[in-house]
């Protein structure tokens, strides 16, 4: 009989001098230690009586004889006794050492004799094709050189078919095997069918009156199987992504007023082929509610609850939105925080009043508990440094705690641009003052490659190609290589920014360029550049930063022809500039990557003239508006620009002068309107100028999934001043406009955008463009 099938093996042998009985213990053993019906007392009298003489220890291979001794609970000169017996099998058991244990008594000796577990050698995985070794080695925890038991291995099986499940693969199976090796080692191998994705074949909702199940299908994640959907995971079925669908649907229904609003069950039901999933929600909608009185009280000694009123979103008569409810709790907490009151804790109190459908809230200011930062854990960053992500939290520990700066610190980490997804959350600590902040984290992708394309009448295609990683070695170092390659401009530069200068919030860097423009179409010449810059950043305040900077560079104006504009002409030859120059940004902005609402202010100022044989003085000054219409991505935006250069003791050289066009006035070609001199037809370049732009983003009306917006705008510039008496030289600062619409795409490949625009006020010598393309692509 093998040793893994024994259960009890007890007898006494008549006629001998010597008794044996055993007691053995199998792993399948549905309880450790025990014996067979009918046979507890018959063991119970053998191990009674008498004193153990001696305990010896059978069946060892690497596990040292002394080692089983010690999980023993009876030792030499103790009595036999049934219960410690037992007791000693348990824990020989549980050490997970073997497979196989039994105990037996010779006269007076106790024998252990024992079946070792045996060790890995080696761990292999067989068909894992979507998933790679590594992620399945992370997963499990069996290791070479690990004692294998079972229980152990079901575990890892568990572990790896939950690995298939977060990928929609229901259907997949991992199955266990061993390859004896000599010396009691094993081979384990993991075969693993991966099957094909579980999708989700039609999502329904049942109880929905007041919104189409269309429209509730765009609010929650998941996402119905279609072919387009191919670069997604939404439309895979997953457990944990439903629970998140019923809060999606609860958060869209509290926005729209439906304040009774509540799933009642979200079921998955598996389609007869096994290759998809059936979802359906059933819902109670609810009355729908507008806002009633709205008030604040506090409690703050010197407080005045009136300067408040304007940080509060929620007004009387309006739907109720859950949303603006959060909202002014937000903006309430800040502006009491911006009045130095460290602990504050701002409720609503809400009154629902059923019979006429309104909800009157109270926004109540109340001294809040004296909580402190006790730690603050990191989690999901595999590439990104720990500092990377912990510089960015307006929060360390020892300080206050303060949700308002929580949730600015989730911002500012998202817009850092190296996680696909940010979820802070606060967890309780040890001590009744302390709080836990977690943050988990999701990364993404940060190398580019970023390729832009035009398209104009006069230049016909043109495009730009850039290489860079945003998240260099996981320190948030940003390192740029880029190239632009095209009949008419040629351009190599090599950046490198660390955001965080010697451990401190200073962004210092460096710029390596050289760049040719073949500006024969515009001006009549090509430009040569070549140099390098130094850049320093700091804060000033949370939204108000300053960068500093110094640029040295070599400008050659090259290759004018005779036919060219004399005006041109004498600007040929090599000059140095050495310049230093200054920044200050006040930035309100929502998201500094894509805004929606808030606005931005820039001031630069740049002087020349500390060395080199270029002197002017420049000063620019723009800025940007950005107002939500609606919840539904419509969001007007307006920004504008305007720019000063003066020349010290010399006219502005032509390589210094503002050109505008392109993308900075679309429906105009690039240096497509300003002084011109109109008998070569060359633009000469301005000393001062002004742009806006006014744009209108919308919804097509598709799936927000889909990531298509279009765009109506209007472009509005005008540039001039060169100071050049000449008949042949026009110089008009008249304001040129165009009207245009667009399209963009966050498709999977990166951002598409396609402008179409036409000028409708604008001189007879300036030059018109109509189309304008540029894309991008992400690794």
């Amino acid at each position: 009989m093998p040793v893994s099938s024994k259960v009890l093996v007890a007898g006494l042998l008549a006629g001998c001098a010597m008794t044996t009985v055993s007691v053995a213990h199998a792993q399948t053993a549905a309880s450790p230690g025990r014996a067979p019906a009918g046979s507890g007392s018959m063991v119970a009298q053998v191990f009674s009586g008498g004193t153990v003489r001696d305990i010896r220890v059978e069946g060892t291979q690497r596990i040292e004889p002394s080692t089983v001794r010690s999980y023993l609970t009876i030792q030499p000169g103790d009595p036999f006794d049934p219960d410690r017996i037992d007791q000693s099998l348990k824990a020989l058991f549980n050490t997970g050492l073997f497979a196989d244990v039994v105990l037996k008594r010779e006269g007076d000796a106790l024998v252990v004799t024992v079946a070792e577990n045996p060790i890995i050698n080696r761990i292999a995985f067989e068909g894992n094709r979507r998933i790679d070794k590594e992620t399945l080695e992370k997963e499990i925890q069996l290791r070479p050189r690990v004692v294998y038991t079972r229980t152990r291995v079901q575990t890892d099986v568990q572990r790896i078919q939950e690995i298939y499940r977060r990928q929609g693969r229901f259907a997949a199976t991992v199955e266990p095997k061993i390859i004896q090796l000599d010396q009691n080692r094993v081979d384990l191998v993991y075969e693993i069918n991966e099957g094909v994705r579980t999708g989700v074949r039609g999502i329904t909702f049942i109880g929905n009156e007041h919104f189409s199940d269309g429209t509730l299908r765009e609010s929650v994640q998941t996402k119905e199987s279609a072919w387009w959907r191919f670069l997604s995971s939404d439309d895979n079925y997953d457990p944990d992504r439903l629970n998140y669908d019923r809060d999606l649907l609860r958060r869209f229904y509290l926005k729209e007023g439906y304040a009774d609003f509540r799933v009642v069950s979200a079921v998955a039901e598996l389609t007869p082929d096994k290759e998809d999933f059936f979802i359906t929600f059933t819902i109670e909608e609810g009355e729908r509610y507008k806002f009633g009185k709205v008030d604040i009280k506090t409690s703050l000694k010197q407080l005045d609850p009136t300067v408040l009123q304007n940080s509060v979103t929620t007004g009387e008569g309006d739907w109720y939105n859950a949303q603006k409810v959060e909202d002014s709790i937000t903006k309430l907490t800040n502006a009491v925080g911006d009045l130095q009151y460290a602990f504050v804790d701002v409720r609503p109190r809400i009154t629902r009043n059923r019979e006429n459908h309104t909800i009157d809230i109270t926004y109540e200011i109340n001294e809040g508990p004296r909580t402190f930062v006790d730690r603050i854990d990191i989690t999901g960053n595999v590439r990104t440094l720990d500092k990377v992500v912990r510089r960015e939290m307006l929060l360390s520990e020892g300080d206050p705690f303060n949700s308002s700066k929580l949730k600015r610190s989730e911002q500012r980490i998202k817009d850092l641009g190296f996680f696909e997804r940010v979820n802070i959350t606060t967890a309780e600590s040890s001590a009744p003052d302390r709080t836990v902040v977690n943050v988990d984290v999701a990364e993404q992708s940060t190398g580019e490659i970023s390729i832009g394309a035009g398209f104009s009448t006069s230049d016909g295609p043109l495009g730009d190609f850039s290489i860079r990683e945003r998240n260099l070695l996981g320190r948030g170092q940003d390192l740029r290589l880029g190239a632009t390659l095209s009949g008419r401009r040629q351009l190599y530069d090599l950046s490198f920014t660390e955001p965080y200068f010697m451990d401190r919030d200073l962004s210092a860097g460096v710029d390596i360029f050289r760049t040719r423009y073949n500006y024969q179409d515009e001006s009549s010449f090509n430009e040569k550049n070549t140099g390098f810059a130094l850049r320093l950043g700091y804060p000033l305040t949370e939204t108000l930063r300053q960068r500093v900077y110094y640029q040295l560079q070599d400008t050659l104006i090259e290759e004018v022809p005779t036919t060219a504009s004399k005006y041109i002409q004498e600007q040929r030859g090599e000059r140095l500039t050495s310049l230093i120059g200054q920044e200050l940004t006040y930035d309100v902005r929502n998201s500094k990557l894509t805004p929606t609402e808030g606005y931005f202010v820039r001031l630069t100022n740049d002087i020349a003239g500390l060395g080199g044989s270029v002197r002017f003085l420049r000063n620019k000054l723009a800025g940007g508006y950005y107002l939500p219409l609606g919840e539904d991505q419509w969001v007007l935006s307006t920004t504008g620009e305007i720019g000063y250069i003066h020349g010290i003791g010399k006219k502005v050289d032509l390589g210094d002068r503002f050109f505008i066009g392109g993308d900075t006035l679309r429906g105009f070609n690039t240096a497509g309107i300003g002084p011109r001199d109109v008998s070569t037809g060359d633009a000469l370049g301005g000393t001062r100028y002004a742009r806006a732009s006014v744009e209108m983003s919308f919804p097509f009306g598709l799936p927000e999934e889909f990531g298509l917006l279009g765009h109506a705008f209007t472009d509005v510039g005008t540039l001039g001043k060169v100071d050049i008496n000449d008949p042949n030289v026009k110089d008009e600062e008249s304001i040129r406009v165009s009207i245009g619409t667009g399209v963009s795409w966050k498709s999977p490949f990166g951002p598409i955008r396609l402008d179409v625009a036409l000028p409708i006020r604008k001189e007879g010598y300036d030059k018109k463009e109509l189309i304008r393309f540029s894309f991008g692509t992400r690794f």
